[in-house]
């Protein structure tokens, strides 16, 4: 079973890279992005496949099933994501030619993979609950860091175009923020896979509630500095969307400028909610005097 759903998505996810390479829309950032999870999935896809066939698992020191579902569980929602974010900020701008069908397909082919990922991820949930499991994956605090690196991602493409911050050295602070919170998020979670939390100076619940706490003031900090310069006068934004010459008139094939600022503000907003979520549960935690691993408590 395993075999045919990897087989499947290295297909689909090799299809669909094909034909959002075959597209002249390197200079479209939402593309590009796509083109760039997609390449990321068929080479995780590609490296287990090979891992897999060599046996090669049993060698490593991480719990195999908590990463083979970590990869299910991530890689299916980041083409989901792509197949709602290519068509939605890409594909419906094209003119009705051959250079649209073949964007059509390649959001087809990606939709296809989302289905394999999802089917992956149920079919690990119904193995046996063994020592490859350690129960931190499908926990509240696997969930908001999982939904918190997701968010991050979708901001990345829309803060790819310099142009939004490159004029103000405290917006280039913004992509800061959220670059850094976005590796941390990573970070958090491959230290809980690999069970490395016990090597810290401090209890796991206070590591995670200093983190949570760091990334919630550095979110406020962009939350309110993003919309400041992006659209108060003052400080050289644009308040009004038809004062935004791209978004005037279809004279591009992607989102204009003023609704890739509007996203980004929207998306930072969502985030830090998450964050907020997050520390709170910490704090709980860390209220309750519990240490036990999160899978477990």
């Amino acid at each position: 079973m395993g075999y045919f759903l990897r087989t499947l998505q290295l297909l689909s996810t090799c299809v669909a890279i094909s034909l959002v390479g075959s597209l002249d829309s390197w200079t479209v950032p939402t593309s590009t992005w796509s083109f760039v999870i997609l390449c990321f999935c068929c080479l995780m896809t590609l490296i287990i496949l090979i891992i897999e066939s060599l046996a090669l698992q049993y060698r490593f020191s991480f719990s195999w099933g908590d990463f083979l579902l970590c990869h299910a569980c991530y890689l299916a929602l980041f083409c989901l994501l792509v197949s709602i974010i290519y068509p939605t900020t890409y594909v419906q701008f094209l003119p009705c030619n051959p250079s649209r069908d073949r964007a059509i397909a390649a959001t087809a082919f990606c939709f296809i993979s989302t289905v394999a990922y999802a089917t992956e991820a149920i079919w690990i949930l119904g193995w046996p609950r063994t020592g490859d499991f350690t129960g931190y994956i499908g926990s509240l605090p696997f969930l908001l860091k999982m939904l918190e690196t997701l968010v991050a991602c979708v901001i990345l493409p829309f803060i790819s175009n310099p142009y939004l911050y490159m004029d103000h050295p405290l917006l280039v602070s913004c992509v800061a923020v959220y670059s850094i919170c976005f590796i941390l998020g990573i970070v958090t979670i491959l230290l809980n896979l690999a069970n490395y939390e016990n090597w810290l100076p401090v209890s796991s619940s206070m590591f995670h509630l200093v983190l949570s706490l760091l990334s919630v003031l550095l979110y406020i900090g962009a939350l309110v500095l993003w919309p400041l310069y992006q659209f108060d006068e003052k400080f050289g934004g644009q308040p009004e969307r038809s004062r935004d010459v791209s978004c005037q008139h279809r004279l591009t094939n992607y989102v204009c400028v003023w609704d890739q600022r509007l996203a980004v503000a929207i998306l930072t907003a969502i985030n830090l909610l998450i964050y907020v979520a997050d520390l709170v549960y910490w704090a709980h935690h860390v209220s309750v005097g519990t240490e036990d691993q999160p899978g477990d408590s």
